[in-house]
């Protein structure tokens, strides 16, 4: 077993094990590749309860600790998720939004763990990267949506 030099560890209030599955089914390149229990009883739990789910997101390690509510998640961690298209785009976001989650405003969502996702398709990530004009026109159509409608920013890069 290979322990990576830096893994993502993300507080759950409980369901780290059923975050872990629900992006394992969400996402490729992620699985879950460990469920870890308690040795013995801990202030949010009890001896055998799940403690740490080791998980990959899309390739990148990630721990989950089932640390109790004292703690909850906020915007200033997402995970961004590039994607390719329309189709891709959807799927990603009405899995998230859809099951327990909440949208929120430009490529954001948040899963009904807390967690946010910001999903965001190239062709916008491509059009910041232009800069200018075309960056501008991109941006101001971004500002207007909550999920992101990529034929929108397409005809905003065109002017």
């Amino acid at each position: 077993m290979t322990i990576a030099k830096n893994t993502i560890c993300i507080w759950y209030d409980k369901d780290a094990e059923a975050a872990a599955n629900f992006y394992a089914a969400t996402f490729p390149d992620t699985n879950v590749t460990a469920v870890h229990r308690a040795p013995s009883d801990y202030p949010s739990g009890k001896k055998g309860d799940v403690l740490t789910v080791e998980f990959t997101v899309a390739g990148i390690p990630c721990i989950g600790l089932n640390g109790g509510p004292m703690f909850q998640q906020s915007e200033a961690f997402s995970f961004q998720i590039a994607t390719d298209d329309q189709a891709e785009t959807d799927r990603y976001w009405n899995a998230i939004a859809g099951h327990g989650g909440q949208e929120s405003a430009c490529g954001w969502c948040k899963d009904k763990w807390g967690v946010s996702w910001q999903i965001t398709p190239r062709v916008l990530t491509e059009a910041m990267a232009a800069g200018g004009a075309e960056a501008k026109r991109a941006f101001d159509a971004m500002m207007d949506m909550k999920k992101i409608d990529v034929a929108k920013i397409e005809a905003a890069r065109r002017g």
